[in-house]
């Protein structure tokens, strides 16, 4: 079992809070509402698409929205050009394509993959970045935006059943993650030979902290950053916190089924079998693979958010809550880090500080 991924003395520190369009809501994670007390407390909003998701930016001084956002942009555009997937120019990309010798790559990448690396220890494998050729097999092989384009250009009316059938053969690939050899000195990697890497698990929460963090050095401002359903803060938060509504797919607005919870620090990430799903070969397929068979995994949660230091860390407990399947409550309380699980018939486990869900009065 691994060591915690982080405390949660930073995390949850307020109760669940129903009230529908109240202050600033960040939807785990884009979606940001803004209402007269918000306008009060002195917050400005920006959201744009990048990356394939939605970008919110929330900052406490209107003033500064502009630079903010502009540093915010600057940094999506580096994680991109380092461990995009999707772009043949990447550094990511290039250091696939020549796997099985070293290849020079941006710093940045060396960074992204030890930190991909590093989530692969603290979940003892199960979220490993070498799951690319899954990815790609299961259908994964263009960017989302593409990929939810084709799918629309298919007749699909996007309404794909619960249930993932699992492909009875899958490919497995070896040696995996502890082959990948890192050269600092010369800022190379190796990929080992037949190994495609993909950093969709880790890339995407570890820029938006690296963006707030940027913001808040910046500008003073407190910042709030949200890519998808990963979301990251920095600086000081108002009195009564950031208040993030966690539901299944970030697209959804509040009113809808979800909770709203407030942090004062650190982040919140939001990982689902839902929100990502595809046909492929006849087969409903989503994002989240299972190392151990090299498919997606089989769904006992729809849904696992995670409350943590850092966003980063709370995207790798909550994606290797769903690889983990039901011993996933027992391994995010020994990490002392609060969650909430939402399984495939809407039941709600509770794990750690994490507050109660009020039943909103009909």
């Amino acid at each position: 079992m691994p060591t915690s991924t982080a405390s949660s003395s930073t995390a949850v520190t307020a109760t669940v809070d129903t009230r529908a369009g109240a202050d600033t809501r960040a939807t785990a994670g884009g979606r940001a509402e803004t209402d007269a007390s918000t306008k009060a407390a002195a917050f400005a909003r920006a959201e744009w698409e990048a990356l394939g998701t939605s970008v919110v930016l929330l900052v406490d001084d209107p003033d500064v929205l502009a630079t903010a956002r502009a540093i915010v942009e600057r940094e999506l555009r580096a994680i991109d050009r380092a461990c995009s997937r999707f772009r043949p120019d990447s550094d990511l990309e290039r250091a696939n394509a020549g796997a099985g010798r070293f290849v020079g790559v941006d710093p940045l990448l060396i960074e992204a993959i030890e930190i991909a690396l590093r989530a692969a220890v603290l979940t003892d494998g199960d979220v490993d970045p070498t799951v690319g050729n899954a990815l790609i097999l299961a259908g994964y092989d263009r960017d989302w935006t593409l990929l939810e384009r084709a799918r629309s250009a298919g007749g699909s009316d996007g309404k794909l059943e619960d249930v993932v059938v699992r492909p009875t053969i899958t490919a497995r690939v070896t040696p995996g993650w502890r082959a990948i050899e890192l050269d600092r000195e010369r800022s190379a990697i190796r990929v080992p030979t037949g190994v495609r890497l993909d950093l969709g698990a880790t890339a995407k929460a570890w820029v938006a902290d690296r963006a707030a963090a940027a913001v808040h050095e910046a500008t003073g401002a407190g910042s709030l950053i949200g890519l998808g359903g990963d979301i990251a803060t920095a600086g000081a938060a108002s009195e009564e916190g950031w208040r993030i509504y966690v539901t299944d797919d970030h697209r959804r607005v509040p009113g809808e089924q979800g909770q709203t919870i407030s942090i004062r620090a650190g982040g919140i990430a939001t990982s689902s079998t839902t929100a990502r799903r595809w046909r492929h070969e006849g087969r409903t397929q989503h994002h989240i693979i299972d190392p151990a068979s090299g498919a997606p995994v089989a769904p006992r949660w729809r849904t696992v958010s995670v409350a943590a230091e850092t966003c980063l860390d709370a995207n790798i407990a909550s994606t290797g809550a769903l690889i983990r399947a039901d011993t996933a409550p027992a391994w995010l309380e020994q990490m002392g880090l609060p969650a909430r699980l939402v399984g495939n018939d809407g039941a709600v486990c509770l794990v750690g500080e994490w507050p109660a869900q009020e039943v909103q009065p009909r």
